[in-house]
């Protein structure tokens, strides 16, 4: 039987099995639908509401200003369709999710206008480009935390005290920045963060918004009270149990710095893939989050190595998930600067807390000699450019 090993935790992570139990009697024992005042009803409530604390505990808010929501682009969408209005002015940057991009390109179709901020060769957003694109009727500033391709962490924090200086909304996507670095919502000074479980060992299928108390925000879908207005429909019970027990689990995790030995796992992966030839690291010389390393391998095609890695039985990814079979190359990686045949040759290994030292070994064990094999056969290797440019 083969081995698998999974690197390809910023697609998604497995459930731990702590959070698996934790969810596990909210599916027949305690199944009350939290709205109800029997007492099926309020114990079902009385675990959301623990979970939001547990929630709130991660990003350092009240409890009060978590709202659940299905997922990461669900509370992405909330945040920007919530604020933003036909004439309105939004600021976003070219590397963003799709979630968050394509939004803003919705945006632009209802009367918005959007500015689209680049980045330099490390994927860092520069704040005063930021600051230079706020105008009279701007209404939103809206950056990532962390890149989903290459681990880039943004400079939030200034870009929050541009979007307090200039009196507007403050938006960021930390879906893969959550459960992986500390996060303070009041250091970085947004109104509105965005994440989803699936990317912290929590389940598919629910994520949550931080809405900064004061913040009005348009609910996008209209039913009950739930969530205090702000995103109707019963709530998943379990789900939002799981976002809570992973929450936990993530805090006792910083606490034993599970993070730094994360990054020397990542470290000592990504060290030794570039030693082989024509190879470089996305993302060079910026602050990165611990689990992430995007390399690019010149002179064979990124999407060819997943498959040859998996026939082995390593799971990578040439990028995000939901891209997945696209023929162009990455709007981040061409954002850096990156010529698309690179771009393509790009490959994304991300780690979760369920990979162990052998599994790296695993893969210097696999990579090489596949990418050597996939080089021999290439043409594009045997024109050779690519191992200068």
């Amino acid at each position: 039987m083969t081995r698998r090993v999974y690197l390809d935790s910023n697609a998604t992570t497995p459930v731990l099995p702590e959070v698996l139990d934790a969810m596990r009697p909210y599916f027949s024992e305690h199944f009350g639908n939290a709205s109800s005042i029997h007492h099926h009803g309020q114990e079902t409530r009385s675990a959301v509401e623990r979970a939001r604390e547990s929630v709130a505990a991660l990003f350092q808010c009240r409890a009060s200003e978590i709202v659940f929501t299905s997922g990461g682009t669900e509370a992405d969408n909330l945040a920007i369709f919530g604020l933003a209005q036909p004439g309105d002015h939004v600021i976003t940057s070219t590397i963003e999710h799709h979630a968050v991009l394509n939004a803003c390109k919705h945006l632009e179709a209802m009367g918005c206008t959007v500015s689209f901020v680049p980045v330099d060769r490390r994927g860092l957003i520069d704040p005063e480009d930021v600051r230079r694109s706020v105008r009279p009727n701007t209404k939103l500033i809206s950056v990532m935390f962390a890149n989903n391709e290459t681990g880039v962490v943004q400079p939030l924090a200034e870009i929050g005290k541009i979007a307090a200086e200039a009196e507007v909304y403050f938006h960021t996507d930390a879906v893969q920045a959550a459960g992986k670095i500390p996060i303070d919502v009041h250091a970085i000074g947004c109104d509105l963060l965005a994440i989803s479980g699936h990317k912290f060992h929590a389940t598919q299928g629910v994520g949550a918004l931080y809405v900064r108390k004061g913040t009005e925000l348009e609910p996008m879908l209209y039913g009950g009270r739930h969530e205090r207005s702000r995103r109707a429909g019963t709530e998943n019970v379990p789900g939002i149990v799981g976002l809570g027990k992973a929450s936990e689990l993530a805090r006792t995790g910083f606490d034993r710095h599970d993070d730094q030995k994360m990054a020397a796992a990542r470290d000592r992966l990504e060290r030794e893939l570039l030693k082989l030839e024509a190879t470089g690291l996305n993302g060079e010389d910026a602050p990165r989050v611990p689990n992430t390393t995007n390399i690019y391998f010149d002179g064979i095609e990124g999407e060819a190595l997943v498959i040859a890695l998996d026939l082995k039985g390593l799971a990578v990814s040439t990028g995000a998930a939901c891209s997945s079979g696209a023929i162009e190359p990455s709007h981040v990686l061409l954002a850096m600067g990156l010529r698309p045949h690179r771009a393509k040759a790009s490959i994304r290994f991300s780690l979760g807390k369920q990979n162990t030292s052998e599994d790296v070994d695993f893969a210097l064990g696999a990579i090489p000699e596949t990418v050597a094999r996939l080089r021999d056969l290439s043409p594009l290797w045997n024109r050779v450019p690519t191992r200068i440019t």
